[in-house]
């Protein structure tokens, strides 16, 4: 029997998440019920459909009846999300299929062999390093769920230096979520969100360099420290069972394939990772490759699985059986996916979302500036919750935040701001974001475990940045 290898989602980790995403399923559902429908006019403007903040009215309700709440996961392939949602599932269809084949000929196991032996007596230096260019992956280039094939890789390495699958998750998953929300000159949230506003292109830079480096010093700081207590307790007080597999497979296969993958297969894996970070890099310099850049970076994937297999020996039969052993792994993520997508569809198709928005907008234009900076910050948190999409949510909150920062007296570079805190960190903790959601797929990580271990720098995060804006506020951050 062929030795399963590649990586794939653990059954306990699929039905904990199914679980949590059912409950808030019927939850959406629920306030369909609670909620009225209300509406605000909208227009084209440069591709983009935008709202007329002064244009809401309420409407007729029609909530969904209550067995369409457990069909929405299908109807999402109908909706206006449709072809995001099949790009997602495509993606990590092929990125576990292509990642089980370079698993299977011992690519990734040499490459970080040599990561190792380089910085085994640094190895904290390692976790700097690595969290520094995943942070600035997403701070500079708005890089997010193109960070996704590398995450396996982190987290293998981190075996390999002795830690766990959450240290890998943390350099990787963690440091480029955290990254994407400092958003020093993150296209799709502040570039967008500026543009809406009327403000000049990634003004106020200086501020968000000081958020970045302290949330680096944060990052880092929380990976360490996991780190350090993973090499100093015992394993079994720390390890979970799947945790303990994975490692023992992991090192039991390293053993057999490292030795013996050819230079070939390697040096190829080197370039097409090149071209995979040639895309990500230009990305937000064309525009084509911007739009594209998702399914072309699982394509070289695809093309790095399959040249490394043929090129390793294992032959043309061994390669394709790889490859589909890989898929059938990645499988279970497809359900996972619809169901997190469907509660923004419930809410939606109910015609819920306005009204929401419409509520706390009306409840921030009677506070001072300070409260309203903050209230900014929980309302668009709350809104991150059903909408990931950075820019989408920017075309649908900004042009309402931008006047309403007018008239409770912050400046519209401050609602820029809240918008980016929240739009940002709260996606490595929310079970609606799918991205999330792959990346805890592609490891041992439950995502119950994930929530323990990332609230309490959750929490510091929400106080650190609750901060910056008061002193944003304080200053008259600008340059209007």
């Amino acid at each position: 029997m062929q030795q399963q290898t590649g990586i794939r989602i653990g059954r306990r980790a699929f039905l904990s998440a199914a679980l949590i995403l059912l409950v808030l399923m019927i939850v959406a559902g629920v306030l369909t019920r609670i909620v009225p429908a209300g509406e605000y006019q909208r227009s084209m403007q440069d591709g983009r459909e935008v709202l007329d903040p002064g244009s809401f009215r309420l409407t007729s309700s029609h909530p969904l009846p209550i067995w369409r709440w457990f069909t929405a996961p299908i109807e999402v392939l109908g909706s206006s999300d449709a072809t995001m949602v099949i790009t997602i599932i495509l993606f990590i269809l092929l990125v576990g299929g292509s990642f089980a084949i370079l698993d299977q000929a011992g690519v990734i196991r040499t490459i970080i062999a040599g990561i190792v032996t380089r910085f085994r007596s640094r190895r904290y230096l390692l976790i700097a390093v690595v969290c520094l260019f995943f942070m600035a992956m997403g701070a500079f280039l708005g890089i997010f769920e193109e960070m996704v094939p590398l995450i396996p890789i982190v987290v293998a390495l981190a075996w390999s230096m002795g830690w766990d699958s959450l240290t890998g998750l943390g350099m990787s998953l963690l440091a480029t979520g955290f990254g994407f929300s400092a958003a020093v000159a993150n296209p799709f949230s502040i570039g967008v969100a500026q543009r809406i506003a009327g403000l000049p292109l990634f003004s106020g830079a200086w501020f968000r360099l000081i958020v970045f480096a302290v949330m680096y010093i944060v990052v880092v700081s929380f990976v360490m420290l996991h780190a350090r207590r993973i090499e100093h307790a015992s394993r079994s007080t720390l390890l979970w069972p799947e945790e303990l597999a994975a490692r023992a497979h992991y090192q039991q296969s390293s053993a057999i394939l490292t030795s013996v993958t050819p230079r070939r297969a390697v040096t190829w894996f080197g370039i097409c990772l090149g071209a995979m970070l040639t895309i990500i890099l230009l990305g937000p310099l064309i525009p084509v490759l911007q739009t594209y850049s998702l399914p072309m970076i699982a394509l070289v994937f695809v093309a790095a699985g399959l040249g490394a297999g043929f090129l390793a020996g294992l032959g043309s039969r061994n390669t394709l059986r790889t490859f589909a052993s890989g898929l059938a792994g990645m499988a279970p993520g497809i359900l996972l996916i619809l169901m997190a997508m469907s509660v923004k569809y419930i809410v939606a198709e109910a015609g819920i979302m306005d009204t929401i928005l419409h509520s706390a907008a009306t409840s921030i234009a009677r506070t001072s500036p300070s409260i309203s900076s903050l209230l900014i910050y929980a309302m668009v948190l709350g809104m991150n919750f059903f909408i990931g999409s950075a820019s989408a949510k920017a075309f649908l909150m900004m042009p309402l935040l931008a006047p309403l920062a007018d008239l409770v007296g912050l400046t519209r570079q401050i609602a820029v701001t809240a918008f980016c805190f929240g739009d940002g960190f709260s996606n490595l903790l929310y079970p609606t974001n799918a991205v999330l959601l792959i990346g805890l797929g592609l490891t041992s990580v439950s995502y119950p475990r994930w929530f323990r271990w990332t609230i309490l720098i959750q929490l510091l995060t929400l106080v650190i940045t609750a901060a910056f804006l008061l002193l944003a506020v304080s200053i008259h951050l600008g340059p209007f």
